[in-house]
């Protein structure tokens, strides 16, 4: 069976999915699903009800670090998974402290015994201490790698609360790197906007 991707277009998980997918070039059906109305079939396969959920003849994948792996296991023609180690720590590191910091600041009427201007500290303080390591454009050197493109998402989504606060506040070495990002190809080719998926569609193949 062609494999499934339930997907939702701005959240930053399905996007890291996406861009593995697409830079593996695997195909899969894209299923655009509104996470304000869940349909059935994505309940049914999704443990957690939440996007990215890769449904295939292995199995379901529920998390999109997965989703990633899962792509670039298949094919890997631009050696995102040849990273160092400290590549999955930096993973870890924007998939915690990061994300934590992000959702504080982006939603903090939510969270009203929190301060986002402390949270933004802390957000920039994370993104400052990658300053040196991107000298050369990328986490690992002069090209991307997994770390990259897992965590670039989630700088786009926190730059994104106030970019013009942001591009006068970011140090220069992660202000080119996110913005070589935002304006690629790359990204603009999992961004396109596709109708919500519903049942007894025609399949919508991506890439």
């Amino acid at each position: 069976m062609t494999a499934i991707l339930y997907s939702f277009r701005r959240c930053p998980y399905a996007i890291r999915a996406r861009l593995a997918i697409a830079s593996a070039g695997v195909n899969v059906e894209l299923r655009e699903i509104l996470l304000r109305d869940k349909p059935a079939a994505f309940l049914d396969a999704s443990p957690s009800a939440t996007v990215p959920c890769l449904v295939s003849n292995t199995g379901v994948l529920d998390e999109s670090l997965d989703v990633m792996k899962w792509a670039l296991g298949q094919s890997d023609p631009e050696g995102l998974s040849d990273m160092p180690d400290a590549g999955h720590a930096l993973i870890d590191r924007f998939d915690g402290p990061f994300k934590r910091a992000l959702d504080l600041t982006k939603y903090a009427v939510r969270h009203p015994d929190s301060d986002p201007e402390v949270t933004r500290a802390e957000a920039m303080e994370i993104l400052g201490a990658l300053e040196d390591q991107l000298a050369d454009g990328w986490l690992f050197g002069t090209r991307p790698t997994l770390a990259d493109l897992a965590i670039l998402p989630f700088v786009r989504q926190f730059a994104m609360i106030d970019k013009p606060r942001f591009d006068s506040e970011v140090t220069p070495n992660v202000s080119a790197w996110l913005e070589t990002f935002l304006t690629s190809v790359r990204l603009a080719s999992v961004m396109k906007k596709n109708p919500v998926w519903a049942e007894g569609d025609a399949p919508l193949m991506f890439p």
